[in-house]
């Protein structure tokens, strides 16, 4: 009983200890909701107050989606939806490139699209309840001149960092769901390390200035 009650004085307050830390960590996380439009609007405003960003310079596009978006992401989560089934199949150190090169890939691609669509506004709709840990927050990007805005929904879940994107549908085309193909027709052809290196290839090539900035 001695011991019994000397183990408990012990494991009481590290209990304790425990759950007050984690309580710490998900303690009114953001909404995610507040966070795309809070993101969403950083991001435009950065690109608003800064000359190189409006003229679409990659290297400064490429750092403010790395240092403001990406860090809304569970890239560990969203690369292992887009390889599906295969994921399985990687090892550890293969499953570790595959999030670093899909992340890459990911970064240019949106680099490239805020480049094109820099005079947007983005329109958020407010959660009205929060049920469970996974929610589906709605934007429509709107266009300048009149054109029809574009529809893209954020599939969130939380994690112990907060509310974080594992998924992105626009127009109801998920960008999971149509890497999950390519990377299975690639995986098919190369296994693994053939899709491995073919996201290496891409994003090497995207990194490369236009031959018109080499001259």
């Amino acid at each position: 009983m001695r011991n019994l009650r000397t183990l408990m004085a012990m494991f009481l307050p590290a209990m304790a200890l425990f759950f007050t830390l984690a309580a710490s960590v998900w303690a009114d996380p953001t909404p995610p909701d507040v966070l795309v439009r809070t993101t969403s609007e950083e991001v435009l405003r950065l690109v608003a107050e800064d000359k190189d960003l409006r003229n679409g310079n990659p290297a400064k596009l490429v750092d403010l989606i790395e240092t403001r978006v990406l860090p809304q992401f569970d890239m560990s989560k969203m690369t292992r939806l887009a390889v599906g089934k295969n994921w399985r199949q990687a090892t550890q150190d293969q499953q570790k490139q595959l999030i670093r090169e899909f992340q890459a890939l990911l970064v240019r691609s949106y680099s490239a699209a805020y480049s094109a669509y820099r005079h947007v506004k983005v329109d958020v709709t407010p959660l009205k309840a929060i049920d469970g840990e996974d929610v589906t927050v709605k934007t429509k990007i709107l266009l300048p001149g009149g054109a029809p805005p574009v529809a893209v929904d954020y599939a969130m879940n939380v994690t112990p960092d907060g509310w974080k994107v594992y998924n992105v549908v626009v127009e109801g085309v998920s960008l999971v769901t149509t890497y999950r193909t390519e990377f299975g027709v690639q995986i098919e052809q190369g296994g693994i390390d053939g899709l491995i290196r073919s996201l290496q290839e891409r994003n090497s090539k995207a990194a490369q200035p236009p031959a018109a900035l080499k001259k």
